[in-house]
Parts: structure tokens; C-alpha cells; sequence
């Protein structure tokens, strides 16, 4: 059977991340997790100190940047690669998302990830989870899910994301930082965060994420089923 591209946009803490790997472990597809290439991004920024208003270095940082995701046998996911070093834990703090939608928000920065995205996804059969795979990445996606959820519920399920990782981030902070990027992701001139026409809108607010999990496989299942019934009138 022909393999898809499924696409997950939506807001920050949404579960994106989480229904995109059990979704794409009951597949059988590869996940890539867009966001954490922007964290990988910002963390190599900020550790080189490079000014976000200078095109030079943005360009030449971008260069040195060489992003991979490597499948960890004993956390059973898939882990985050920068330059060769995992930063799969680093890129997860609050100092990375207080910066990391600054950072994602420059043109030459979403260019030059967007160009390693649709390379990673060009044989199909992927999961991608962002803001902008169903717009800008990969408006051909087969199936694409806008997800939301309401910003108190993002930030109660941020802070106990936090929590598991001792770290112990005030509730207020965290809500703060979630609407901060909300506006810098929906208002940016270079693919902003927005539901596409042909998304299905799946809010979380009240849903575990195995009915989320339900949710997107019921409509691969159905566009996979569709190709199949097409390539045999064909």
C-alpha cells in the first residue's frame, strides 16, 4: 500500500508530539519532530551567541548547523542530534522555549528547515508534527490535523511535562511563555501558524491521548483505504 505524509500543525502543548509518535509507531512510519529542529536551532544560537538581526550570522550559522534524529533503544524515541552531540534533553528547557519562536520566526531560519523537512519527508510514509507542515512544508499531506486545546489546559500540561523532568517552572511563567509564542507563531510574515482549508480540527482540551491517537489514525485509515480503492479503478 501506498505510504502518506501526515501532517500535525496546531498550537504549542496541544500533544502534538506525543499523538505524532504513538501515530507513527502504529504505522510503521518515521516521526520527525519539526519543533525540536527550531530548538536545535535556537540552542545553537544561543551557545554561539549570534544576533537574531544579523542576516550574516544567521546565514553562516545555519551552515555549521547539521541536525539528526536517532532512534534510542533504551527510551524507545526517537532523539534530537545536533552537530553530533544529542540535545534532545537541552533543547527541552524553559530557556529554549522562552527563545525558540524568536528564533523560528526569521525567514532565513524557517527556509533553511523547511528545505531539511521536505527532504526527510520525500518518500512519504512520515509523520510530521509543527506549525506549518500542512500550509508550507508539505501542503500535498495527505491527511492534515489542525490541533488546539484550551491555554490553560497547554499550560497544566506543560508544567507536569516540566515536572517529570524536575523542573519546577511557576504556572503564571509557563502560561505566559505559551501565549507569547502563540502570537509570534500566528502573526509571522514567513509561514505562519494557521489551519489549513483541508485540516480536521481535533481540539484537546477534554481528550486522553489515545483518542487522540484514534482520531488521526481513523482518518490515515480512511485516506489509505481511499488510495488503495483508487489505485485499483486505475
Amino acid at each position: 500500500m501506498k505510504k502518506i505524509v501526515i501532517a500535525l500543525d496546531g498550537y504549542s502543548s496541544c500533544g502534538k508530539s506525543t499523538t505524532a509518535k504513538l501515530v507513527a509507531a502504529e504505522l510503521g512510519y518515521a516521526y520527525i519532530d519539526t519543533g525540536a529542529m527550531y530548538r536545535a536551532v535556537t540552542l545553537h544560537f544561543l551557545n554561539h551567541h549570534i544576533s537574531l538581526t544579523n542576516p550574516r550570522e544567521i546565514k553562516e550559522a545555519l551552515h555549521e548547523i547539521e541536525i539528526e534524529f536517532h532512534y534510542n533503544p533504551k527510551t524507545k524515541r526517537n532523539e534530537v542530534y545536533l552537530n553530533g552531540l544529542n540535545v534532545e534533553d537541552e533543547i527541552r528547557k524553559m530557556y529554549i522555549s522562552d527563545m525558540v519562536s524568536e528564533v523560528s520566526v526569521i525567514p532565513e531560519v524557517r527556509r533553511a528547515m523547511v528545505a531539511q523537512q521536505q527532504k526527510m519527508g520525500r518518500k512519504r510514509g512520515v509523520v510530521m508534527d509543527g506549525r506549518d507542515i500542512g500550509t508550507a512544508v508539505f501542503p500535498d499531506a495527505e491527511v492534515k490535523i489542525f490541533m488546539t486545546a484550551d491555554v490553560d489546559t497547554r499550560t497544566r500540561r506543560r508544567q507536569d511535562e516540566l515536572l517529570a523532568k524536575k523542573q519546577l517552572v511557576n504556572f503564571d511563567e509557563i502560561r505566559e511563555n505559551l501565549l507569547k509564542r502563540d502570537h509570534i507563531d500566528s502573526t509571522r510574515a514567513e509561514s505562519p501558524l494557521r489551519q489549513a482549508e483541508d485540516a480536521h480540527l481535533l481540539d484537546t482540551s477534554h481528550m486522553t491521548i489515545d483518542e487522540q491517537v484514534e482520531f488521526v489514525i481513523e482518518h490515515a485509515t480512511a485516506q489509505l483505504l481511499r488510495n488503495e480503492y483508487a489505485a485499483q479503478q486505475n
